[in-house]
């Protein structure tokens, strides 16, 4: 094989169905995206396409298969996990995208004959992700296809779709009803001249609506279109998922739903005279050119930022779920540290631990992901994943790295620490401040309304550039509120992508989560979720050029094992007091005596 290595025989089984089905086709090499046709960012596994084939568990990452050979692309959070997978699956080549590896398109147009075939399924590509490969085929040979869907013939026991109960997310948490947010909606719909629009993203249908499910492994989302109109919203998902209250409130607020396979007809039949607005970052390509010509409108959706700024009920009870958080980690991290002296602790009984301790807190539904737990060498892989029977022992010594989250029904956590377990390198302790120094410089940052991510990512890096040393992932993603811990479209990133271009605005939520990995070591992360309020009250809310803030909206202490004190300025170390001031004032009133003491101890000043 060209470019790979001899798969695994199970994954080698699922290539070679995969090329035969591609032969008779007379497609050359098939693109493999990690997207559902709602472009998800987590999938529910009947999506789960790429890492089937591949054997790539990663979040983000395209495959590429030929005749005989392919390759595997993905970001530098997966570039120690990704060969590893690969080696002992199918074999891909790993590429490590954006570091002078070429681009799956550049690849293909110099390993593909000339006037190859490449085919993709248009459901699973945006619009503009569709137009950006037929761009750079443009200069090639290469032709593209965009009805190349086989995974069915090479799927023989792919799940069936997820149907779990719909259920309705109250107004007392949300803040504001379906019908103030539909209302909205059309106004912004009648401004651009609009009679429908097309709503494919999940999250945002779940916030429209104020609706929740469990479709997709840590994301309480529903899998559904909704194609909103003027005076009516038309749902497609299975109706019998819908329980007796929610159906009785969609009747209040004119939403009709039909089956999920019912959207293709309902795009087909909008008539000449009507509008409909689709997001060509959003909506797949196969569903947009089902739309004709003359009633197609490009609209970026709206809600996607309006989802993104918290209203003052999500506010209110986003800090509250995250009190509730710390108490569970508390518990968690007093438990391993007391065990850790008398018993074998593997990174799965954290884990679990962390899982019981948040469902013991009122309103918990869920994790809000996978969590993360690495000692020593595993730190270093930022999404590593701990399999039972072949996670690692915790010892008394060296590094743990520990990220986790958990849903609520009044809000969403993700929170970072790594903790030093006994013994401690002096670099350890040197790089562990340098990524707290970071942290705390965009903690206390000011910026005026509008800045953008780009523009503060420098903030959590300067002190580890100083000293010649970086980190490969984000420095801040959007929260969503009991929704996707990762929400578009703020972040805080080094690129101009989304993330990085995005300008901030009061209410927005997002993590603060700079690191260190030194592979094949240990791994470095610290990471407290954010909200985005005035940084001087008095100024006129309407004023464009208002200062903002960031308020440092998780309650848990900082480890003090890993830090080197004689690093810290005044100023860092009286942000690092009052933090841990707050942090106790928070959560001692829900501790018992010893979890006080014990919490007061991790608190104390310096």
């Amino acid at each position: 094989m060209s470019a790979a290595t001899a798969p695994h025989t199970a994954y080698g089984a699922r290539l070679s169905s995969l090329r035969e089905a591609m032969k008779r086709l007379d497609v050359h090499a098939v693109i493999l995206p990690s997207a559902d046709p709602h472009q998800s960012e987590y999938v529910a596994e009947r999506w789960s396409t790429r890492s089937y084939i591949s054997g790539f568990t990663g979040s983000a990452g395209t495959a590429v298969v030929t005749l005989d050979g392919g390759g595997l692309w993905t970001d530098s959070r997966y570039f120690v996990q990704g060969p590893i997978e690969l080696a002992r699956t199918s074999g891909l080549a790993f590429m490590k995208a954006g570091q002078g590896t070429a681009e799956y398109i550049d690849w293909l147009a110099k390993e593909l004959p000339d006037g190859a075939t490449v085919g993709i399924d248009g459901k699973l590509f945006t619009v503009n992700q569709v137009r950006a490969i037929k761009k750079k085929f443009a200069d090639t040979s290469l032709e593209l296809r965009t009805d190349v869907d086989l995974v069915d013939e090479v799927w023989s026991d792919r799940p069936a779709m997820p149907s779990s109960t719909l259920f309705s997310h109250d107004i007392k948490y949300a803040g504001k009803s379906a019908i103030e947010k539909l209302g909205d909606l059309r106004t912004q719909m009648k401004e651009a001249g609009l009679s429908h629009t097309f709503v494919s993203s999940l999250d945002e249908i779940a916030w429209l609506l104020n609706i929740r499910a469990s479709d997709i492994k840590c994301n309480p989302l529903a899998i559904a279109y909704a194609l909103v109109g003027a005076d009516r919203v038309d749902l497609f998902t299975d109706p019998s998922r819908v329980d007796g209250e929610t159906s009785k409130r969609f009747g209040e607020s004119s939403i009709h739903v039909h089956a999920y396979s019912a959207h293709e007809e309902a795009l087909l039949a909008i008539t000449a005279e009507q509008k409909v607005g689709i997001d060509e970052g959003q909506v797949n390509y196969h569903l947009a050119s089902l739309v004709r010509d003359e009633c197609y409108v490009a609209f970026s959706s709206p809600l996607r930022l309006a989802k993104a700024i918290k209203n003052k009920v999500e506010i209110a009870h986003i800090r509250e779920a995250h009190v509730k958080d710390g108490v569970a980690l508390v518990r968690t991290f007093r438990w391993l540290e007391h065990t850790l002296r008398t018993e074998t602790i593997r990174e799965c009984d954290v884990v679990d631990k962390l899982h019981e301790e948040r469902s013991k807190q009122p309103l918990f539904y869920g994790d809000s992901f996978d969590a993360i737990v690495g000692y020593g060498e595993n730190g270093a892989l930022p999404h590593y994943h701990s399999v039972p029977g072949e996670d690692a022992v915790i010892k008394d010594e060296g590094v743990l790295l520990v990220d986790s989250g958990g849903q609520y029904l009044d809000g969403t956590t993700d929170i970072t620490r790594t903790f030093g377990l006994g013994k401690v390198t002096d670099e350890q302790r040197t790089r562990y401040t340098l990524v707290l120094k970071g942290h705390i410089a965009l903690s206390r940052s000011l910026f005026p309304t509008g800045t953008r991510g780009i523009q503060l990512d420098i903030l959590a890096r300067q002190f580890l550039w100083q000293q010649g040393l970086n980190f490969g992932h984000g420095t801040g993603h959007g929260v969503g509120f009991f929704l996707n811990v990762h929400e578009p479209p703020q972040g805080i990133a080094a690129t101009m992508s989304e993330r990085g271009k995005t300008g901030f605005v009061e209410g927005m939520f997002t993590s603060n989560e700079p690191g260190f990995y030194q592979e094949g070591e240990y791994g470095i992360r610290i990471e407290n979720l954010v909200l985005t309020v005035p940084a001087f009250p008095e100024e006129s809310a309407e004023d464009p050029e208002k200062f903002l803030r960031f308020e440092t909206i998780t309650y848990y202490p900082i480890d003090y094992l890993l830090l080197e004190p004689d690093l810290l300025t005044t100023e860092e170390r009286d942000w690092l007091n009052a933090y841990h001031d707050e942090v106790y004032a928070r959560l001692s009133p829900k501790l018992n005596e010893e979890e006080r003491a014990w919490l007061k101890e991790r608190c104390a000043s310096l």
